[in-house]
């Protein structure tokens, strides 16, 4: 059995500017809450804790929790936990994504770049919704760039001659997304008043050396790390393997390396209660 991925939170917090802003564009299409003034909000997969504090900037006396497997990713969270400015709450709990199932009812189920690690997770969406109050919303985004060269010669490396007998399935171990269509038809037959599904690609302009590389060091190449990480040797070998194969990918430019990211975003809002 594979191990779970070994997080750094900040490694991943290197490039939280790029990675905060898909998040700000999904949160700017949830709709009002049915909570009142303070709605009862779940973050999914919460990591480090940075974008589930922006939940208290639109909702600001929410009572929030966030959701995460990974104990150092929610260890690094607690440094926002506690009360809010707008006199609601933020705190964290641990849990993983494929059993969680909610021991009460929220307003708002919320996850950001989380449920592509999760194996059949739309198939989580029906005990979910169960649990959103009527007139309440389940909202998400993956990354869609599993094809993308990031991942692609990631996943090509790892099944390599040299590399699969530690590594076949590693650099697609993660890759659990459906497409925007299949997101939009299974939000749809359970029953949801509406359902918002899009996609956008971020042509972001990074920097620094190797910035393709720092940036999926963060996330696509945990399960690799964690894998090697009793083999410095190995793992160091793995790494500049992977890097040279990046800088042809990537190559830099005058301005920075560009490297365009696609995501897939849906809004589901719960039917709303009948009318007296």
């Amino acid at each position: 059995m594979q191990a779970a991925p070994t997080w750094d939170p900040q490694q991943y917090l290197r490039h939280s500017t790029h990675r905060t802003r898909p998040f700000l564009d999904l949160l700017a299409r949830i709709p009002d809450l049915p909570g009142g003034n303070s709605p009862r909000i779940a973050d999914i997969g919460c990591g480090p804790g940075n974008v589930t504090a922006l939940l208290a900037d639109r909702w600001p006396s929410a009572r929030i929790t966030g959701f995460d497997s990974s104990r150092e990713m929610l260890a690094a969270a607690e440094h926002y936990a506690g009360p809010t400015a707008g006199g609601g709450s933020l705190d964290f709990r641990r849990a993983d994504a494929a059993q969680w199932v909610p021991g009460e009812t929220f307003d708002l189920i919320v996850s950001n770049a989380a449920l592509q690690w999760v194996p059949g997770h739309a198939d989580r969406f029906p005990d979910w919704l169960d649990r959103v109050a009527p007139g309440g919303a389940l909202a998400f985004q993956v990354p869609g760039n599993f094809t993308a060269p990031s991942h692609a010669l990631l996943a090509e490396l790892c099944e390599s001659p040299r590399w699969r007998h530690r590594l076949n399935g590693h650099g697609r171990r993660y890759v659990h997304i459906l497409s925007p269509a299949d997101y939009l038809e299974r939000l749809t037959e359970l029953g949801c008043e509406a359902v918002d599904v899009w996609e956008s690609t971020y042509v972001q302009l990074l920097q620094g050396e190797d910035p393709v590389l720092d940036w999926t060091t963060g996330t696509a190449l945990r399960p690799v790390l964690t894998a090697l990480e009793d083999d410095p040797s190995a793992s160091s070998e793995f790494v500049g393997q992977y890097r040279d194969l990046l800088r042809k990918a990537y190559p830099a430019g005058p301005h920075g390396t560009v490297f365009p990211f696609r995501r897939i975003f849906a809004v589901a809002r719960t039917a709303q209660e009948p009318r007296a």
